[in-house]
């Protein structure tokens, strides 16, 4: 068997790409998307129809041109692509709220809100869609109460062990903790081009989570996200999920090895984390004592928010072209 035939059987394989031909390849339970990937994908040929829907289903909404208007235009075009997900996958897709929210808890309740009704109108379960929500204080406050109305939740951005205790407490639905990201900044502060996977901070930051969660019982899954190569998936293979771009997909897919669980509630059980109890102070004060996990926080909302900028560009110009017309 091959490296992905092998993952399946202790993981839940989850596709990160936002182009529906990976998805239809590579056959994951679930998928996710975020801002840069919704732009990647919109700027190609084969799905600017779906650009031009959502643009046309915005118009209803409000006046053409207007800041209403282009949110409007996003979040058609968020939904529009989860609903094409959704047609090729059995599982959920993870939908992001817009990363300039990341700090307003109450604007991030009214969007999510917004996203599950769009969803919702198209007679889709609400069971079926995770809000992705970058893991602040005010995100995960957000999360906490979406939870409660039945709004499942993907905190994503996690560099930072206590932004995965904060979920937890929060009883949020998933995790997504960047293993990639963390690598990168490890690679950079030594000077090194790339750090073995046996070794990676990222992985090491991922394993203490998930054995943490098991350890006590917290019923958040854990899903290992952006990675740099498979070594690193290899060795957080029984992690709860694992999402996966496509290039890396293929690449377990062509790789004949055998394959070891290195993650398993059996293990977290022997292992020794401390418990902790997080009130907002604490997990500011934590958040400010990890370099990494600031600084990738930081970074990731802003780039996030960068592709959105784009996208409402993009989204803009198309509807400027679609009234002349």
């Amino acid at each position: 068997m091959n490296l992905l035939e092998q993952l399946r059987g202790m993981t839940v394989v989850v596709a990160d790409t936002g182009d529906f031909e990976s998805i239809a390849q590579f056959q994951p339970r679930d998928a996710t998307t975020n801002p840069s990937l919704i732009f990647k994908a919109a700027g190609m040929p084969r799905y600017k129809h779906l650009v031009e829907e959502a643009v046309a289903k915005a118009q209803s909404d409000s006046a053409a041109g207007s800041p209403e208007f282009i949110d409007s235009c996003i979040d058609h075009l968020f939904v529009a692509f989860g609903l094409e997900i959704l047609k090729l996958i059995p599982g959920r897709v993870s939908t992001e709220v817009d990363a300039g929210l990341s700090f307003d808890t109450e604007a991030t309740l009214k969007k999510a809100r917004r996203l599950i009704a769009l969803y919702e109108e198209q007679k889709i379960d609400r069971n079926r869609i995770l809000i992705k929500i970058a893991s602040t204080w005010e995100g995960i406050k957000a999360a906490e109460k979406l939870e409660k109305e039945g709004i499942h939740c993907n905190l994503t951005l996690l560099f930072g062990f206590c932004q995965a205790v904060a979920c937890a407490q929060a009883k949020v639905t998933l995790i997504s903790p960047f293993v990639g990201r963390i690598h990168d900044w490890f690679c950079k502060e030594k000077g090194v081009k790339t750090i073995p996977a046996t070794e990676d901070p990222g992985v090491h930051s991922v394993t203490h989570i998930y054995n943490y969660y098991k350890k006590f019982g917290y019923k958040t899954e854990v899903m290992g996200a952006s990675f740099r190569n498979i070594g690193e998936i290899v060795e957080l293979a029984g992690c709860d999920l694992l999402t996966i771009a496509p290039e890396l997909l293929d690449e377990l897919k062509h790789k004949e090895a055998t394959l070891v669980r290195k993650l398993s509630p059996e293990t977290a059980q022997a292992s020794e984390p401390k418990a902790l109890d997080l009130n907002e102070a604490a997990f500011r004060w934590m958040l400010n004592e990890d370099q990494m996990a600031t600084e990738k926080l930081s970074d990731g909302i802003r780039k996030f928010n960068a592709d959105l900028v784009k996208l409402r560009e993009l989204t803009n110009t198309l509807s400027r072209e679609l009234v002349s017309v």
